[in-house]
């Protein structure tokens, strides 16, 4: 017994390596008890002293809702002839905000975290992985408003293809948002106007993406060309359509096939390879720029 206590112990045994050495994002999922660490401190922070908490997450999205039924289901006029637009909007808004929050929140991970960072060895992909769950976790309440909205309205056909086109979408927006946040988490420590720069560019993604107004305006002005292809080969327009076939398409009596392209599935799972493969670059590029986070933050 004394004999294996002493071979336990004993530290010349044990290989040494650099406490900063990791394998990237697989090593931020391993160190699980760390993630939900911060995940939990970066909510109870986002409440403190608030006295509805966790409500906000369901107010903020409730009243959202109504606005957007009252402007474009009312005031406008039903929404250009599009029935239901007001749940087609918010659906793909439920996704814009997701994308918004995660990479504008990943950008400025390393900044708002400097004293952990600098103080601990721990895989510093930690942090915008963090802020993608924490923004996942309050987007929750937006899906639960959507499903009560889809229900109020008459959800005539809901089908298992549009659920599975729904998470597909959300899937692709959560690789792609990750992968943004995380090379943005390094390069907004590089340079601090870089996180001023992703704010004004995600201003612009609510009207990049058929939300505020159908694809089939897309398909009329542009036609199938070229400018179409640049406009798809956007992965939140791609994702916003995927959500609007899961939720906005089974609520309505038409048949608005004009508003999704014939191949939106062989669309979403291309992109969703694309976005895999634009994490692997993220994460090689955190990688090789990351040594150089702890002196910078000074």
């Amino acid at each position: 017994m004394i004999d294996r206590v002493a071979v336990r112990h004993d530290l010349e045994r044990v290989p040494l390596a650099p406490p900063s050495t990791t394998s990237g994002l697989l090593e931020a999922f391993r160190r699980r008890y760390l993630l939900r660490l911060m995940v939990r401190r970066e909510i109870q922070a986002r409440y403190a002293r608030s006295l509805f908490g966790l409500a906000w997450s369901y107010i903020n999205p409730t009243v959202r809702f109504f606005t957007f039924y009252f402007v474009f289901g009312i005031v406008i006029g039903r929404g250009m002839g599009v029935e239901n637009f007001a749940i087609h909007l918010f659906a793909g808004m439920v996704l814009v905000h997701y994308f918004t929050e995660t990479v504008t929140s990943g950008t400025r991970s390393l900044l708002s975290n400097k004293g952990v960072v600098q103080k601990m060895a721990v895989p510093r992909e930690l942090f915008p992985l963090a802020s993608m769950l924490v923004s996942l976790y309050h987007t929750i309440p937006q899906l639960v408003i959507l499903t009560i909205a889809c229900l109020a309205t008459g959800w005539t056909h809901p089908d298992l293809i549009g659920f599975a086109a729904a998470l597909l979408g959300f899937v692709l927006i959560m690789v792609f948002s990750t992968a943004l946040g995380l090379m943005f988490s390094v390069f907004n420590v590089l340079l601090r106007d870089f996180g001023r720069i992703v704010q004004t560019f995600m201003n612009m993604v609510p009207f990049a993406v058929p939300m505020m107004y159908p694809y089939e305006l897309i398909t009329e002005r542009f036609g199938t060309g070229t400018i179409h292809t640049i406009y798809m080969g956007n992965p939140v327009a791609e994702a916003v359509l995927l959500i609007q076939r899961g939720f906005w398409w089974t609520t309505t009596d038409e048949v608005y096939t004009e508003n999704f392209p014939d191949d939106l599935w062989q669309r979403g799972f291309i992109m969703l390879g694309v976005c895999l493969v634009l994490l692997a670059f993220a994460q090689w590029v955190f990688a090789r720029l990351e040594g150089r986070v702890p002196e910078l933050l000074t």
